[in-house]
């Protein structure tokens, strides 16, 4: 099971009327029973979308690229625009469900609330808690697998989601990701258990030790000076080139980088986001 996020080119809005989620909803779901996988809780935020899925045999890139090219295809040609509608690719963390599956439901269906969009989740139309309290009909969600997770009465379950759902999260559960790989939510024996072999080949740990020795030589620079307090533009330009290249091949996530670098998250965000404006 994945988290995965999906967001528009340059963090724009991808609805533009209710029409267009409802276009995203016949999508999702056509594609899900297409590919055999099970969408467990959606959001649709206004410039991104949160999806818990489940996938077989059909691999996540497959799945992503068509729901993505589909809705992208058309929305551009009722709007006449062209270019990329989306981010290059979409953001996937694996997830040890049994350690944090409710917790990502409480996660996902906050994410309004937490953009001050509304008050309580139950405002929010565009989320599968509506699915998960009963009081909307969605057959492509499956909540059952969860609710068995919080009682085997399905009416004691709800009430029992109702009581998670009606405390917000303190932290977001990505504070958790696994220190090796941060692709990964879940333990080191999560990981080993799942992935076996290929964890370690795939370590992003190790890959993105790599890409740091590949910036000292590009840039000139020691892995030293790139962790220091230095703000040298030649370090700075290092650093930003490490986060950009981690970041689109999914190596790691900005806030792994920006740990790496010993920086705050919030402030090395604002230094990509100023590298970007200047071009």
């Amino acid at each position: 099971m994945y988290h995965v996020t999906l967001r528009g080119n340059h963090r724009q809005d991808i609805f533009f009327s209710i029409s267009d989620r409802r276009l995203l909803t016949t999508i999702l779901s056509e594609v899900i029973d297409m590919c055999s996988a099970h969408v467990h809780a959606y959001c649709y935020m206004p410039n991104h979308i949160h999806v818990l899925i489940q996938v077989d045999d059909t691999p996540l890139s497959k799945i992503m690229l068509l729901v993505a090219s589909q809705y992208a295809r058309r929305i551009q040609a009722r709007l006449e625009t062209t270019g990329h509608f989306f981010e290059r690719r979409y953001h996937a963390v694996l997830v040890d469900t049994d350690a944090y599956l409710i917790t990502l439901l409480r996660y996902i269906h906050h994410n309004p609330v937490r953009a001050r969009l509304v008050t309580t989740p139950d405002d929010y139309p565009w989320s599968s808690h509506h699915s998960y309290l009963g009081t909307r009909a969605e057959p492509w969600v499956t909540t059952e697998f969860a609710l068995r997770m919080l009682d085997s009465d399905r009416e004691r379950a709800i009430d029992v989601y109702r009581a998670l759902v009606s405390r917000p999260l303190a932290t977001s559960p990505f504070a958790e990701c696994n220190a090796r790989d941060p692709r990964i939510l879940g333990s080191d024996s999560f990981a080993d258990r799942l992935l076996g072999d290929r964890w370690d080949a795939q370590s992003s740990a190790g890959r993105l030790t790599q890409l740091i020795r590949d910036a000292c030589t590009r840039f000139g620079v020691t892995t030293a000076e790139l962790q220091s307090t230095s703000r040298l533009a030649n370090l700075t330009h290092a650093r930003v080139w490490v986060a950009e290249q981690a970041v689109s091949s999914g190596i790691a996530s900005r806030a792994a980088v920006a740990r790496f670098f010993n920086r705050y998250e919030h402030s090395f965000r604002y230094t990509l986001r100023q590298r970007r404006s200047r071009g």
